[in-house]
């Protein structure tokens, strides 16, 4: 992989590189990869084939600096036979940033009977799909894009799929739960943008998921967002060229200054 990484290791901990950046301060860190990172650390330590992440909380409440070492805590609440609880913590300068919590539930058979189901979406293949020429895609070569229906911000249905195109961590290559915990946090801007730009910053992301992904290319589709006093939530349902594999959720907070001119998706 010639694109530099999102982290690198520092010691027992991680240190940002200059892509790692976000979209509201060039000093910051961008919210995936502070969920990519907690999603990275809790696999590596905790995670088993037996088991499925089946949902991954992370708060978001401090914006981390990105000339700042990171560290990743961990804690084994509940390991049981079915279920598996962690909890992490992002600490940033000794100060805690972000926080997350994962439910891991163990493989097996589904129930017996049928139960209904939304359809799987039609849409084209990412590889039927023309490369964008724009450079901003992807804020700049962050993530790789193929847009399907609708465009950030624009009224009415938005799709889309996305590929990850860097390592998340120097020399480890990203797995199926790392590759869509660290692109979930889009669901924020993808839902919530509108036709005056970027008017929310997300405080969480939420994804749900009944398997991993087995394709690269993760589709995005909006199905949701409201907004009252300034609070909103969206949500976008999850796929890969397979079919349906989960839902990602935020909540956000209405922005002073809201980004006027978001990047493209």
């Amino acid at each position: 992989m010639t694109n530099q990484p999102f982290f690198t290791r520092h010691g027992d901990g991680f240190m940002p590189t200059a892509v790692a950046n976000g979209p509201w301060s060039p000093e910051s860190l961008h919210g995936r990869v502070v969920i990519g990172l907690l999603a990275f650390v809790i696999e590596e330590r905790h995670g088993s084939d037996d088991f499925v992440p089946a949902r991954l909380t992370v708060d978001m409440f401090r914006l981390p600096n990105i000339t700042t070492p990171i560290e990743v805590t961990t804690k084994l609440v509940r390991d049981g036979m079915r279920i598996r609880m962690i909890e992490a913590e992002f600490v940033c300068g000794g100060t805690s940033m972000a926080r997350a919590s994962c439910q891991l539930l163990r493989r097996t058979e589904n129930a017996p009977g049928n139960v209904w189901s939304p359809p799987n979406w039609q849409v084209p293949a990412p590889a039927d799909i023309p490369k964008p020429a724009d450079p901003r895609l992807g804020m700049n070569g962050k993530w790789e894009t193929r847009p399907i229906t609708g465009h950030m911000g624009s009224l009415g249905e938005r799709r889309l799929w996305m590929s990850e195109v860097r390592e998340l961590v120097a020399g480890v290559k990203m797995t199926p739960f790392v590759h869509v915990a660290t692109g979930a946090d889009f669901a924020s801007p993808f839902a919530n943008a509108g036709d005056q730009g970027l008017g929310y910053i997300n405080s969480d992301v939420t994804i749900y998921l009944h398997r991993l992904p087995v394709t690269n290319w993760i589709g995005f589709e909006v199905v949701n967002h409201h907004a009252t006093d300034g609070i909103a939530i969206g949500e976008c349902w999850l796929y890969d060229e397979k079919g349906p594999i989960g839902t990602s959720t935020v909540a956000a907070l209405a922005q002073r200054k809201p980004m006027t001119n978001p990047p493209p998706p």
